[in-house]
Parts: C-alpha cells; structure tokens; sequence
C-alpha cells in the first residue's frame, strides 16, 4: 500500500509540474499525406504524429467544420476537417500519446475575425435565435458523444474559433462587422452547456475554451463576455502573430494572458502563433505569413526558435497555460487549396522545402519542453530503457513493483518484480509515460524516469 500512494504522490507531483502545454495544429497533415506528402527526419520517411510526439509536442489541435462539401470541387473531391477526418486524427494523436483539443469552426469554412458564417444547414434558422441555439447545442453535444463512443473523446473543446465578431452570423450579418450580444450570449452558452453535458455524461473532464485574436482586442471582449453572461467556461483562448498584430510585442501578450487570468480567474492559452524561417516560396499559393519582427530579422530556423522560445518563456511566467504552433505541417504539395496550388504556410512550417524535420527551429523548441529530469537523479543510473527490446534494465535484480502511469495518472502497465534485471515492457504501450520502481532495497522513495515509448 505504501508503494502505491507514493507512486500516486509521485504521478501527482508531476503533473502539477504539467500544466504549461506545448503544442500545434495539425489539421492538415491527413490532407497532405493523401496529395503524396512525405514527412522525413534525417531524409528517411517518419509518421508526423509520431515525429511531434517524440519532439515533445504534447497537445494537438484539429479544426472541425460543419460541412466543407467546397472540398467536393477541387482535387479527388476527398473532404477534409469534417467528423470523419477529425476522428481520423484524434485516433492518430492519441495513439502517441498526445492530448487533443478540437476546434468547433461552427462554419462549413473558415471561421475568423473577419467571418463567421453559419452553416449553410442551419441558414433557414439563423434569424430564429432559440431554434439556432438548439442546432449548435445539439451538434457540439452530438459530436463529442459520438467521439467518445469511439474512445476518442477531445481533452479540450473550443466553442468557436477567433470570435471577436460573435458566432453563426447570417450572409447579411458577415457582409458587415455585428456584434449582437444578446443573440451571441444564448449562443456561446449553448456550445458551452453542449461541452459540460457531453463531459458529464462521459464521467471524463473537458477543458472548455473561448477564442480571441489579438492580444490587444482581448481585453474588452471577455469583459464582454462576462457582462452578458458567458462566464462557463475554463480558458481564454489567444491567437498572437507579429505579422498581424504589430506593434504589440511579445510583452504585450504576455501582459495581456496576466491580466486575463488575473481579472477573470480563467485559464489563459495562445492557440495560435506563426514565425516564418524564409521568406522564399516553395510553390504557386501566396505566403499569408511575410513579415518579421525587427528584433528577430532576417527570418531563418533559428528566429523561428527564439521567437517561440521568448513568447513561451514570457507567456509561462505571466501565468499562462501554454502555447500552440498554427500548421507546422503544412508543407508543400501538389494539390490545391481554394486559392492556389500548394501551401500558403510552407515559410513557417518545422520542415524544409523537401519536407525534411529542420532540427532547429520549431522541433528545437518543443523539445525544449521535453521532461529531461527525473525525480531522483540516480533513477537514470538504476535503471535504463532498452529502445530495441522495449525494455527497462535494472543496474541490480529487483524484489519490488513497477508501475508505468500514462501523464493523466492512470495506471498502463504494473508488475511484481521477483529478482529480475530486466523487465519487457506490453507493446501496446504509447506515448509519454512514467515508470517508478519500488523496492525495500531503494528505499522509501521511488525512482522514476519519465519517457516517450514509440
């Protein structure tokens, strides 16, 4: 029994340590992987799920759109971001080891600061305030249940995506800046009381999120959102890029993530920012991402590393929950987006332009946040892991106990160690873990050593 509870203290201790995520979205790769896409490390062909997941990438985020039958016209016509490709890609992060967090876009397109037009379905509906929200509740709730059904069930959800202009606005309504409150609060609490239903009835928590672009603009929307009585919700969701939000500095955002977190008492997150490592072009789409910030000019891999590394040290210290790279995937191809041939993001991917891991760069800063410290220093000399044989070497036979905990605390894999040197560990373990041993001879301590098990 003691064992146990010092391992549960141990598991514990960790993820208090946890909390600040490191992560990216990753909504294109299935798309790119289909237009014959290969990802490499070291010019040899790798899975990109697993390569972010042995980088340290530790949260992944997927855009959800309602319906995007525009996919239908271009290309083999294979529609991507909708449930079936969205559970595809949930399966895939998980399988690694990566928590997920899903994007409800409520649009059949891309949902931002400058759009957010209701699905084509619930159009006949969009004027009748109570009938909408009963579509948007009954599709987040739908959705998630669906996924958890699946074993795939989202650890955050975001109502909404860069809603500084509301929610399922009408085609007159989006030809046209409006913010309606009222109608936008019955909205917002509609997704959200979807999320609290769906966690409840999963018994499994969500991390729910509200979404802001710019730093500077987030401040009086949340007071906004509070004062019309949006207030169920974890996390203030930010998008930060210098491209778009100049002349506020990464102290700025930083600034803004305390103040949030401070006056509202909520989680608060980057969801999104970008740094270009070239400004050349890999293709006929147009770049969207074509400026630097002085102080990290010329654009090369290792700005893209310090830009990410000073706005994750600032927006950790400022009390924040974590930071998120938007579409470090989305490489060059040869298929087409709604705009041009290729990639609009290829100059601020993590790859090169023959979609080659950069070893600086973006996966230098997710390997940053890699646990690269045990919990007592002599764990790594008692114990090593053997990549071959998927295996833990002891520097002694063991009488004692081996636990391996997934970084949520629940229990993978334990065993009743009798003597041996060596013990191999089930091949259906994935992903980050935690291995503690036990034994009278180690003491009342347990050594553990955290790893990615591929």
């Amino acid at each position: 029994m003691l064992c146990r509870i010092l391992i549960l203290l141990l598991i514990s201790n960790y993820l208090v340590g946890q909390t600040f995520y490191r992560g990216a979205d990753l909504s294109y790769v299935n798309e790119m992987q289909d237009c014959g896409v290969v990802y490499k490390k070291e010019s040899k062909a790798i899975d990109p799920y697993a390569l972010f997941a042995q980088e340290g990438c530790q949260l992944v985020r997927l855009r959800l759109w309602h319906n995007p039958s525009w996919y239908s016209t271009i290309n083999q016509g294979k529609i991507y971001s909708n449930t079936q490709d969205v559970s595809k890609s949930i399966s895939r992060a998980k399988q690694e080891g990566m928590k997920v967090l899903l994007d409800f876009h409520l649009s059949d397109n891309w949902a931002d600061p400058s759009k957010q037009l209701v699905p084509a379905a619930w159009a006949p509906v969009v004027n009748n305030t109570n009938v909408l929200k009963d579509s948007v509740y009954n599709y987040v709730y739908k959705t998630l249940m669906d996924l958890d059904a699946q074993g795939l069930l989202p650890d955050m959800v975001q109502v909404g995506n860069e809603t500084n202009r509301g929610i399922v606005l009408s085609a007159e309504d989006n030809a046209k800046f409006t913010l309606e409150w009222p109608r936008n609060a019955i909205l917002f609490n509609a997704g959200l009381k979807a999320v609290r239903d769906a966690a409840q009835h999963s018994q499994k928590d969500i991390i729910s999120i509200i979404h802001l672009a710019d730093p500077s603009e987030a401040g009086w929307l949340a007071e906004a959102f509070t004062k019309n009585g949006v207030t169920d919700y974890d996390a203030i969701g930010l998008s930060y890029y210098w491209a778009w939000h100049k002349p506020k500095t990464i102290q700025d955002a930083a600034q803004a993530i305390k103040s949030l977190k401070q006056k509202y008492n909520k989680e608060v997150i980057i969801l999104e920012t970008g740094y270009i490592w070239t400004l050349a072009s890999n293709d006929q789409a147009n770049n969207i991402i074509n400026e630097v910030h002085p102080s990290y000019a010329p654009p090369s891999v290792n700005a893209q590393y310090r830009w990410l590394k000073d706005l994750t040290e600032a927006a950790e210290q400022a009390g924040g929950m974590g930071v998120l790279y938007w579409e470090p995937a989305w490489v060059s191809s040869t298929c087409n987006t709604q705009w041009g041939k290729g990639s609009h993001q290829e100059n601020a991917t993590f790859f090169d332009f023959n979609t080659n891991a950069q070893e600086d760069g973006g996966f230098k800063w997710l390997r940053d946040g890699k646990i690269t410290q045990t919990s007592d220093e002599s764990a790594d000399d008692f114990m090593q892991f053997d990549s071959l044989t998927k295996s833990i070497r002891f520097a002694q036979a063991v009488v004692g106990r081996l636990a391996v905990h997934g970084v949520d605390g629940k229990l993978l894999f334990q065993i009743d160690l009798k003597g041996e040197d060596a013990i191999q560990l089930p091949a259906a373990i994935h992903g980050l873990c935690i291995i503690s041993v036990q034994s009278e001879k180690i003491g009342p301590t347990p050594k553990s050593i955290t790893l990615y098990l591929p």
